[in-house]
């Protein structure tokens, strides 16, 4: 077998859907994983129903699972139960996004498949985990995105509660799954010993505030939304130029110097009020206009080739066909070909976790029909 990865090797046995689970297995098929995906017979993953579609298949579904096989299994049907238990023989991983309760009724918990398949590892990601007097509740990624409190921080002063613009509280849950399952994984190799991996969503919501939580437990602030400012450094925003908008980013006091060169008024570095940042924050929105003002002058296109030269960090504001475009995207093979399943071609995000003993080829194999790979599973099983 081809060494695709660090994880080549390794089988998982997916019964996740939707986003934050399938997350997780796409991670790990790029990193060369086996992902063998169990769907319901006749629906499969609700993902497949999810636009924008190509002939009829969902592009969405591919994004996230391509690169698996399907196989259609009803866990309350004997014949397809004993198929299942044969997969769990062979499999390194079992990844689920069920609410907490339900493999238990199916008869598949974390207690039982351990001690029938002492080699697996048991991966869970659920709205609130398996613990908390909120456990059963059921979660989709804008609900814990609510309650996590990132909308709370998102957005301009006085707007409406905003959602941030990608699916963050299941992504997030998908990453942390799949951080988890691969420290599992080396632990197993080290030790011998099996875990079960409980993520919230609710958790990671919490967990990716980063200082956000700290501000309020050091000093009782409630931190609401401040636009595209940094909450501790100035200036660390979005600034209007003469024909648009320009990310700057001067993160500490000699950048702050080097800003206030490229603006052509290095006085302003030797202004009293803007000598240090924790001077610069209290007197942000006095800095912001003086900023803008000359700002104003130029375009962006033109601000960021001055402002870049001096060594400060800075860009603009790009569409999603903008940022696709930037050479930076070619070079990093960032936009990868995917078959459709219909003889066409889907250009789809590429994988960001590069390794230098391993390839990143400029294609991935397409996502599965549903049940697609029934047969051939069971032939290997060595079932009818």
């Amino acid at each position: 077998m081809a060494v695709r990865g660090p994880l080549s090797g390794i089988t998982v046995v997916d019964l996740s859907r939707i986003l934050a689970g399938p997350y997780c297995t796409l991670l790990m098929a790029e990193m060369g994983a086996r992902i063998i995906k169990v769907e319901q017979p006749g629906t499969g993953d609700d993902a497949r129903a999810y636009g924008p579609f190509v002939k009829g298949k969902s592009a969405y579904f591919a994004s996230i699972n391509r690169g698996k096989e399907s196989i259609a299994l009803d866990l309350k049907m004997p014949e397809d139960r004993h198929t299942f238990e044969k997969l769990l023989e062979k499999a390194d991983v079992i990844v689920e996004n069920f609410r907490p309760g339900t493999m238990e009724k199916l008869g598949y918990g974390w207690e039982t498949l351990h001690k029938t398949y002492p080699n697996l590892i048991y991966a869970s990601a659920s709205g609130f985990g398996h613990t908390g007097p909120h456990s059963k509740d059921p979660a989709y990624d804008m609900v814990v995105q609510g309650m996590g409190g990132i909308m709370s921080v998102t957005g301009f002063p006085g707007g409406q509660p905003t959602r941030i613009g990608m699916s963050i509280g299941d992504i997030g849950a998908g990453l942390y799954t799949a951080v988890a399952v691969n420290a599992a994984l080396l632990h197993r190799c080290r030790t011998g010993e099996t875990t079960k991996i409980d993520i919230g969503m609710f958790d990671c919501q919490l967990a990716l505030l980063e200082g956000i939580v700290a501000r309020y437990t050091v000093e009782g602030e409630v931190p609401g939304p401040i636009g595209s400012r940094h909450a501790t450094i100035t200036p660390f925003q979005a600034f209007k130029t003469g024909d648009g908008n320009i990310i700057i980013a001067a993160g500490n006091d000699s950048l702050f110097v080097k800003l206030a060169d490229a603006l052509g008024h290095p006085e302003m570095a030797q202004n009293p009020d803007y000598k240090t940042n924790d001077l610069r924050k209290l007197h942000q929105a006095r800095l912001q206009d003086e900023i803008e003002a000359i700002l104003a002058a130029k375009t962006t296109a033109q601000w960021i080739e001055i402002i870049g030269l001096a060594g400060v960090p800075c860009g603009p504001i790009n569409n999603i066909a903008q940022a696709l475009q930037h050479p930076q995207v070619e070079a990093r093979n960032m936009l990868v070909s995917v078959p459709d399943g219909s003889g066409g071609t889907l250009k789809l995000s590429g994988n960001p976790l590069k390794m230098s003993a391993f390839a990143d080829p400029t294609t991935r194999d397409a996502a599965p029909d549903l049940d697609a790979n029934h047969a051939a599973i069971l032939k290997e099983l060595g079932l009818d």
